[in-house]
């Protein structure tokens, strides 16, 4: 619950009952509760408003599902595809890098530190 442990809701509820008084806190526990009613009536009233605004416009739930599955779909497409390009880039420019590198020392030798 929003990453809030034992110990310290305990200690946040100490901290409200000393702040606001035994009295107060029933009163504030109702008006948030009430408060998060509301707030979850006026949620769920959005979503059917919106759901009924997609289905006059001649969408269903599973039309858009199927839309959003397919979006994703090519998304991870797209992902994959440069992720396997990236790979592939990196792996020839390490191989090349190695093979200067042989060549170098092929040349000069290992260059050894003086000092």
């Amino acid at each position: 619950m929003f990453g809030i442990g034992g110990g310290e809701l305990v200690f946040i509820l100490f901290i409200v009952l000393m702040l606001f008084g035994s009295d107060k806190v029933p009163e504030i526990a109702r008006t948030m509760g009430k408060a998060m009613a509301q707030l979850k009536n006026a949620t769920n009233d959005i979503k059917s408003e919106i759901q009924k605004g997609a289905e006059a416009n001649g969408f269903d739930t599973k039309s858009l599902t199927d839309i959003t599955g397919n979006i994703n779909t090519e998304i991870n497409n797209a992902k994959t595809n440069l992720l396997g390009d990236t790979k592939t880039l990196l792996g020839n420019t390490a191989t090349e890098i190695d093979k200067v590198k042989e060549d170098i020392d092929s040349i000069s030798g290992p260059v050894k530190r003086q000092g």
